[in-house]
């Protein structure tokens, strides 16, 4: 090889040489940092080394919630409705009277004469033990027959709450006089559950 002179390049590596050192730096450096556009091109393991350096250093997601948090009402455990009595039901002679099976009627008629027929009913209580009631209905007295009975104020009043058939009702119905000195009876009644009069008549 010729000496150095003016304007001739000192001698060293020549482009090759210079090439192939650069590449072997790069690859040297390129887990680390990669190389610079001026540098050749690297390998397939650099890509493959950022994108592994990328994953573990980018920080972690957090799923978004996939169930919206219940508000502490919508958590609670619904209550039952609460059964309401009826007054009996439509059974035996009173399968086609009126009022039985309903809640708080307002006329009841057990379907004979007219001392079994109590209009303008009005409840003052409803289930309680006992439910009471005012209205109307036909009163006979001693030794009257029935056709010439008057119609007066009544208080109607209905026991026996429990259980028939499944259903909650009052079970016993009666209505009486006071004005003419008669009172609540509980042996003297219309059993309402099983649609027959006690006492038998």
């Amino acid at each position: 090889m010729p000496p150095a002179g003016p304007g001739r390049a000192p001698a060293g590596p020549g482009p090759r040489r210079l090439a192939i050192a650069t590449a072997a730096a790069c690859l040297g450096l390129a887990a680390v940092a990669g190389c610079s556009s001026a540098s050749p091109p690297s390998t397939t393991t650099a890509p493959t080394a950022r994108a592994t350096a990328a994953a573990t250093t980018a920080p972690p997601t957090t799923p978004a919630a996939s169930t919206p948090a219940a508000s502490p009402s919508a958590q609670a455990p619904a209550s039952p409705p609460t059964a309401v009595p009826t007054l009996g039901q439509p059974a035996g002679d009173f399968a086609h009277g009126t009022g039985f099976g309903q809640v708080k009627p307002a006329r009841i008629f057990n379907g004979g004469d007219p001392t079994g027929l109590v209009t303008h009913v009005v409840w003052t209580s409803w289930g309680g033990a006992q439910a009471v009631a005012t209205g109307v209905s036909d009163y006979v007295g001693p030794g009257q027959s029935v056709a010439t009975g008057t119609e007066e104020p009544v208080t109607v009043t209905a026991f026996d709450l429990g259980t028939c058939d499944g259903k909650l009702m009052y079970q016993a119905v009666e209505w009486y006089f006071p004005q003419h000195g008669q009172a609540f009876d509980a042996g003297r009644y219309e059993n309402i559950c099983t649609g027959s009069y006690v006492p038998g008549q």
